[in-house]
C-alpha cells in the first residue's frame, strides 16, 4: 500500500515539475487602430447619415424595388450565406456542450467461455457462488447503468473556445448583411445600366432615321450631279455603322437582363422597366455623416472586428493547451451473470469515481505550432480590420467626389448635345443649299451621336455613384 502511495506522489510530483519547467514560447500580438479622420473632404460634419435610410425609401423606382425584393428572397449566394450562419450557430452550441458534463446510459448482455485449464478458468471452478455450486460455465454477463465524464475548465480553455465560436457566428451574421448590401447595389447598378442601354438603343434608332434621310438626299443630289458617288458611299457606310451599333447594344441589353435574372435566382426573362424616365432621374441629396459612423454601419468592418475578437480568444485557447487538464469520470449501475440477480443490492451494484490530471510533457511541438499560428492569425486579423476600415473611408470619399463631378459633367454634356443637335440641323440645311460639304454633315452627325451616347453614359455613372455611396456608407442591410 505504501508503494502505491509513493507511485502516486511521484506521478503528481512529475506533473508539478513539468509545470514549473514549462516555458511558453513568446508570441507577438498587435492592437488595432480605430482612429479615422474627423470628416470627409468637402462634406459637412453633420451626423445625419443616409445609411440609416431603408433601401425601399432610398430607391423610389417601383420596378427596381420589385427586383430587389425578389433577389432578397431567391438569391443563391444570400441563401448559401444563411446556411453558413446556421453552421456557425451549431458550432457555438457544440462548444457550449464541451464544458458541460457528458452523461450517457449503457446496457449490455454477453456470454464468456474460458478454458477450464487456465488460471481464470481453474479459479472460477473453485469458487462457489452458492453451497455446492461452481461458477456457471459458460458465464453470462448482464449490465446497465449511467456513466459521466467532465473536463473541469480550470484555465477557461473551453469557455474561451465557446466565446470565439460566438464571435465567428456574429461575424457570419455581419457577412450576410454585407452580402445584402452588395446585392442591392449590384442589382441597382445593373438596372440603371439597362435603362441607359435602352436609351442608347433609342438614340441609335433615331440616328438611323436621320442618316437614312440624309442618304436619300445625297442620292438625289448625285442624280443632279451636285455630288459624286463617293459621297453616297460615305453616307451608306455611316448608316450601316449605326445599324451595326444597334445590334451591339441589343446584345448588351440581353446580357444585362440575364445578369439581373441571375441575381434574382431565376432563368432569363424580360425585365420590366420604364426607360423613358431615365434622363430625368436626379439623385437625391446624400448625407455622409461622420467617418466614425462607418464602424457601426458597415457590415464588413463589424465582421472584421468580430473576427479580430475571435482571434484574440483563440490565442488564449491555444495557450491553455500547455497547462494540465483535469477530468472527472464516474459511473453507477448493476452487473450480474444472471438476470434474476441483476437488481440485487448491494451484491450486483457497481460504481466508480476517478479524477485525471494530464499535462503535455514530451510532444509539445504540435501545441506550440498551434499557439504560434493563433498569434500570427491575430496579427493578420488586425491588418485585415485596418485595411477594411481604410477601404471603407476611401470608397465613401470616392463616391462623394464622383456624385459632385458627374453632376457638373452632365450639365456641360447636356449643353454639348444641344449645340451639336443644332449643328446637325444647320449642316443639313447648308448641305441642301450647297453651302456645306458632305463631310461636314457626316462629321456633325457622328459627333452628335457620340455626344448623346456620352450624355447617357454620364447619367448612368451619376446614378451608379448614387447607388455606390449608399453601399459605401453601409446602407441597405438594416
Amino acid at each position: 500500500m505504501n508503494n502505491i502511495r509513493k507511485i502516486k506522489y511521484a506521478g503528481f510530483a512529475c506533473v508539478l515539475i513539468s509545470l514549473a519547467s514549462c516555458k511558453l514560447p513568446s508570441v507577438v500580438t498587435k492592437e488595432e487602430n480605430k482612429i479615422v479622420p474627423a470628416g470627409f473632404a468637402g462634406a459637412s460634419q453633420d451626423s445625419t447619415n443616409t445609411a440609416s435610410i431603408q433601401w425601399k425609401t432610398y430607391f423610389t423606382d417601383s420596378y427596381l424595388e420589385s427586383l430587389i425584393s425578389t433577389a432578397l428572397e431567391n438569391n443563391q449566394e444570400l441563401n448559401i450565406t444563411l446556411q453558413e450562419i446556421a453552421i456557425a450557430r451549431n458550432e457555438v452550441r457544440a462548444r457550449k456542450g464541451e464544458y458541460l458534463p457528458f452523461v450517457g446510459v449503457n446496457a449490455g448482455a454477453g456470454v464468456d467461455k474460458v478454458g477450464r485449464y487456465t488460471s481464470k478458468g481453474s479459479s472460477e471452478a473453485n469458487t462457489e457462488i452458492m453451497p455446492g455450486k461452481e461458477t456457471p460455465d459458460p458465464l453470462a454477463d448482464y449490465s446497465f447503468g449511467l456513466s459521466a465524464s467532465w473536463e473541469i475548465d480550470i484555465w477557461n480553455k473551453l469557455h474561451n473556445a465557446k466565446k470565439s465560436a460566438l464571435s465567428h457566428y456574429l461575424a457570419t451574421v455581419e457577412g450576410k448583411n454585407f452580402v445584402v448590401t452588395n446585392l442591392i447595389a449590384e442589382i441597382s447598378n445593373s438596372y440603371y445600366e439597362l435603362l441607359a442601354l435602352d436609351n442608347q438603343l433609342e438614340i441609335a434608332k433615331q440616328n438611323i432615321e436621320i442618316q437614312s434621310n440624309a442618304l436619300a438626299i445625297v442620292k438625289i443630289q448625285k442624280e443632279s450631279a451636285r455630288v459624286t458617288e463617293l459621297a453616297v458611299r460615305r453616307f451608306e457606310a455611316q448608316v450601316l455603322k449605326t445599324k451595326s451599333l444597334q445590334f451591339s447594344i441589343q446584345q448588351q441589353i440581353t446580357e444585362t437582363e440575364n445578369k439581373i435574372n441571375f441575381l434574382l435566382g431565376r432563368f432569363p426573362q424580360t425585365i420590366e422597366r420604364d426607360h423613358t424616365a431615365f434622363e430625368a432621374l436626379t439623385p437625391a441629396t446624400v448625407h455622409a455623416g461622420i467617418p466614425s459612423q462607418l464602424l457601426e454601419n458597415r457590415p464588413d468592418i463589424k465582421q472584421a472586428e468580430l473576427e479580430l475578437m475571435a482571434s484574440k480568444l483563440d490565442i488564449k485557447v491555444a495557450k491553455a493547451r500547455f497547462y494540465p487538464s483535469l477530468g472527472i469520470s464516474a459511473g453507477i449501475g448493476y452487473q450480474a451473470f444472471n438476470a434474476k440477480y441483476l437488481l440485487d443490492t448491494p451484491e450486483s451494484l457497481l460504481y466508480s469515481f476517478a479524477g485525471d490530471l494530464v499535462a503535455p510533457l514530451v510532444n509539445r511541438n504540435a501545441i506550440k505550432a498551434m499557439y504560434l499560428s493563433a498569434s500570427a492569425k491575430q496579427i493578420q486579423a488586425v491588418y485585415n480590420y485596418e485595411r477594411t476600415l481604410v477601404n471603407a473611408y476611401v470608397e465613401v470619399a470616392n463616391q462623394l467626389a464622383k456624385i459632385k463631378n458627374m453632376e457638373q459633367s452632365y450639365n456641360l454634356k447636356s449643353q454639348q448635345v444641344q449645340a451639336l443637335n443644332e449643328s446637325v440641323t444647320i449642316s443639313n440645311t447648308l448641305f441642301r443649299s450647297a453651302r456645306a460639304d458632305y463631310m461636314e454633315v457626316l462629321l456633325t452627325q457622328r459627333e452628335a451621336l457620340e455626344s448623346k451616347f456620352e450624355l447617357i453614359e454620364t447619367k448612368k455613372q451619376q446614378m451608379n455613384a448614387f447607388v455606390n455611396v449608399y453601399r459605401a456608407l453601409g446602407g441597405g442591410w438594416k
